[in-house]
């Protein structure tokens, strides 16, 4: 119960004063007078607080923009298409000259409740996206399933579908219906696709039997397919097992294709009707749906007969070594040959984007990559004096005490200048030096 309604409570049916009811409940009377006031007015509305909704909000997007984003969802959801954020903002900017945000979008259709949460879905960050750079790069192919209608509506016989895409364009180079797809008509729908379009440089796709033996444990060699991509010397590609997304790009074409399939009015009986749905399906994905994968949402025919440059962030980044500015005003300081440091094959960097499964390698440490902080300078003039011998050097020169273990050190400090009476510094090998006095 609120406090509000123990309030209106204590003083409308117990009849205490308002001043008692502030004490009683710890508010102001000023609250109280004004609660009290309100339930006269409206009644028992006042037992829960007002909203705190501004009265106007004039930045707020228009009713008939939100009615326009309504009705586009319907229309796309109804014929089969993507209908996000996405895809709605590419449709108003195109088609209604509008220009609103995708996550503007986003809050509409949730407030509206058209979006259903889905909280299990993996976040996008986790994938590493991957595409080819030029047309025929690279190709996809995969296969599925659709079931077949009756004459009276029932579902009928259950065909698959294999399908033919270009990694780089994402264009639908084949796509056919057949009762049970086999390793020879892998092989023919790869040649027709490829009579069509050229051969493509490197094929990738699952570990069905269909494309590869080489989990079938040696019995059999090798299928159809692989043996035609050994002849044209194309390379073969197979994504690791329970890992589906490595094909991602023809797994998200097949869902939208069998998408757009189930909402057509008049469902295939036959694998001849059911052909004719993908083709107009074909034509529609090709040349007019945009993708929203592709820069700029274009289409995938646009994207194969004139591919663009690639993403930015796609481009092998040459930054080291960094190529020396040229200044001819200025005198070119070279270092002294004997004083010439190995230059390292390039800079370690730490990588802008870690990638955890190719850690960056420490730093070395080494003489020339110590502190640089350090109190003391480094050394970088020769001595103006010759270090005292050793007793290795002079072994005529021996000390009293007895024999210490190891190699023998000077008792001399080495600060001192003046060597003990009867001891005269060794002078060879200090070429025109003047000998210490």
């Amino acid at each position: 119960m609120s406090k509000a309604r123990l309030v209106i409570t204590a003083v409308e049916i117990e009849g205490i004063t308002q001043a008692e009811a502030a004490r009683r409940y710890g508010v102001s009377k000023g609250w109280v007078s004004k609660l009290i006031t309100r339930y006269r007015t409206e009644g028992s509305t006042a037992f829960e607080p007002r909203s705190r909704r501004p009265r106007n909000s004039p930045n707020a997007t228009p009713q008939a923009t939100v009615d326009l984003v309504l009705s586009l969802r319907k229309k796309l959801a109804d014929a089969g298409h993507d209908a996000g954020a996405e895809t709605i903002e590419w449709h108003l900017r195109h088609h209604h000259q509008t220009t609103l945000s995708k996550a503007t979008i986003h809050r509409i259709l949730t407030r509206h409740g058209t979006i259903t949460p889905d909280p299990k879905k993996k976040p996008r960050s986790s994938y590493i996206r991957f595409a080819a750079e030029m047309p025929n790069e690279t190709w996809q192919s995969d296969f599925t399933h659709y079931r077949l209608t009756q004459q009276d509506g029932t579902p009928g016989t259950d065909v698959e579908i294999i399908t033919w895409l270009d990694d780089h364009s994402r264009y639908a180079l084949h796509i056919s219906a057949h009762a049970r797809i086999t390793a020879p008509i892998v092989r023919d729908t790869f040649g027709i696709a490829a009579g069509q379009h050229g051969y493509p440089a490197s094929v990738l796709t699952d570990n069905g039997m269909v494309y590869t033996t080489r989990f079938a444990g040696g019995r059999g060699g090798r299928n159809a397919l692989e043996n035609e991509l050994r002849r044209l010397h194309i390379t073969q590609k197979n994504s690791r097992p329970n890992h589906p997304t490595t094909c991602g790009k023809v797994e998200r074409f097949q869902q939208t294709m069998k998408k757009w399939l189930r909402t057509q009015p008049t469902q295939p009986t036959t694998i001849d009707q059911l052909q004719a749905l993908i083709e107009r399906f074909r034509q529609d994905y090709n040349q007019r749906r945009p993708h929203r994968s592709l820069p700029h949402h274009a289409n995938p025919r646009n994207r194969l007969h004139h591919p663009t440059e690639s993403h930015p962030h796609r481009q092998p980044r040459h930054r080291h070594p960094r190529p020396r500015p040229l200044r001819p005003h200025r005198q070119d300081r070279r270092r002294h040959p004997a004083h010439q440091r190995p230059t390292p094959p390039h800079r370690h960097r730490p990588n802008p984007r870690p990638n955890p499964r190719h850690p960056a390698r420490p730093r070395p440490r080494g003489p020339r990559h110590q502190r640089r902080d350090r109190r003391t300078p480094p050394r970088t003039h020769h001595r103006t004096q010759p270090r005292l011998p050793t007793q290795n050097q002079h072994p005529e020169t021996t000390t009293a005490g007895p024999t210490s273990v190891g190699p023998a050190v000077s008792d001399v400090l080495r600060h001192h200048t003046v060597p003990p009476a009867g001891f005269e510094p060794a002078t060879h090998g200090l070429g025109n030096r003047r000998s210490i006095p």
